[in-house]
């Protein structure tokens, strides 16, 4: 009798710890954000987060999306932190295949687009356009126009205008080449992979990264080049304003609409996580108005939360696509590394 009654106490706790409204942790903790090295907030942000809930948040700069992914990759039985924010839909693939997250469904998702909920195991926190940026004195200076798609980009009065990112080094880089693979696609009489090389043929730069291409070859806003054509931001724009010395009333630089892919950037709970509770409550913050409106001037993107209000300039002087391009997470997965290969082989050959 005593060990069947020791038997059902076990068994009743067990059941108590099973059951879904029983936390895992509770009170104050530790939480461990892991973030790309572009993340950025203003200073009174995450302090009102644990003010609010008594919690300390802990940052993890770990490199950019790739090498964040890798990391967490490598130390999947031993998690490196609680919430990893800054994967896009360019790595989500591999990170999903991986198991490193465990589903979660945030109130607040009540609140964001079906367009940018792509896994019920990610967050959408926001989202940038990467687009092709040009320099509006610099075109109208040699009389050429704005291209109207990336195929004018092949036309003759565009050679040696355009500098690209490569994708190997580069994410904008990256979603340009997803974008033409998108747009273009792998069969038909002219895959992506012969658009590129009329690109080589039109005398296309290539550059390690984006700084190297937007402040160095391009000639427009800060940029320091002779090049009036960029893979850039939908919201690089509206950056040229707010950092303009002397000030502007007007942006130096216009985004063609045509072309551009979108990242998506989410916040996903690491499985193994000792504060999983805690883990949502920053989450569910994440997508508060507070931290949602505070994304735009900090990190340049849009964010998630469709009543967020976003800052004069990005009302101002940039537009949101309509028609992004896009590519699914796992398709991506599959096949990047061979499509930089591919790339490599078109450009560098």
């Amino acid at each position: 009798m005593r060990r069947l009654g020791t038997a059902l106490v076990a068994l009743m706790v067990m059941t108590a710890g099973c059951g879904d409204d029983t936390p895992e942790d509770s009170g104050p903790q530790t939480i461990r954000l892991v973030t790309h090295d572009s993340f950025y907030l203003s200073e009174g942000t995450l302090a009102a987060f644990e003010a609010e809930t008594g919690h300390t948040v802990e940052h993890l700069a770990a490199g950019d999306a790739g090498a964040m992914v890798n990391q967490a990759v490598l130390t999947r039985d031993n998690p490196i932190g609680d919430v990893m924010f800054g994967i896009d839909n360019t790595f989500l693939g591999r990170a999903l295949a991986e198991d490193l997250f465990v589903e979660y469904e945030s109130p607040g998702l009540a609140d964001v687009p079906d367009s940018l909920k792509l896994d019920p195991r990610v967050t959408p926190i926001d989202f940038g356009d990467v687009c092709l940026n040009y320099d509006i004195a610099g075109l109208a200076g040699i009389g050429v126009s704005p291209p109207a798609t990336l195929a004018d980009l092949t036309k003759p009065e565009y050679a040696g205008l355009l500098v690209v990112e490569h994708p190997g080094t580069s994410s904008p880089g990256l979603a340009f080449l997803l974008a033409t693979i998108a747009i273009f696609g792998e069969d038909g009489d002219y895959p992506w992979q012969s658009f590129w090389a009329d690109l080589v043929a039109n005398d296309v730069l290539v550059t390690a990264g984006w700084e190297d291409a937007y402040y160095g070859s391009f000639s427009g806003g800060s940029g320091g080049g002779d090049r009036p054509i960029v893979v850039s931001y939908a919201s690089s724009p509206p950056a040229e304003v707010i950092y303009a010395d002397p000030p502007v009333t007007e942006a130096p630089t216009a985004v063609v609409l045509d072309g551009c892919f979108r990242q998506i950037e989410f916040a996903g709970i690491l499985a193994g996580t000792p504060v999983p509770n805690a883990a949502r409550e920053l989450v569910d913050f994440m997508l508060s108005r507070e931290f949602q409106e505070d994304i735009p001037l900090n990190m340049f993107v849009f964010p998630a939360h469709r009543e967020a209000t976003l800052p004069d300039e990005f009302v101002r002087y940039t537009e949101i696509p309509s028609a992004p391009a896009l590519l699914p997470a796992d398709e991506i997965d599959a096949n990047r590394s061979m499509w930089i290969e591919e790339w490599i082989e078109v450009v560098a050959s």
